[in-house]
């Protein structure tokens, strides 16, 4: 059995802004990448490891994968894969995204 991944408060949030931004032009495309996001969370169970480590961390347990052009945080803790934040490439990372 693999890791249990599990969403905080804050990566929901953040998808739902990014949903909503989107969809002001495109619903479609909102779904889509919204879709996206989640297909990448999904390889989190069976292997953590495969994203990079957050250069802006330097921790080997705070890794991210992108999707289009958001990148998807999170933290290897135990057994548990959190995913913290879902932020946009260009916007600057601050250790709060972290928990």
């Amino acid at each position: 059995m693999g890791y249990q991944v599990v969403w905080s408060p804050q990566a929901i949030d953040d998808i739902d802004a990014i949903a909503a931004y989107i969809a002001r032009d495109s619903v479609s495309y909102a779904a889509a990448v919204v879709q996206r996001i989640i297909e990448v969370t999904r390889d989190l169970s069976d292997n953590p490891l495969i994203g990079d480590i957050v250069q802006e961390f330097g921790d080997e347990m705070i890794r991210e994968q992108f999707a289009y052009t958001y990148r998807i945080l999170y933290r290897i803790q135990d057994e548990t894969v959190t995913v913290t934040a879902v932020i946009h490439g260009k916007r600057l990372l601050k250790m709060e995204v972290m928990g």
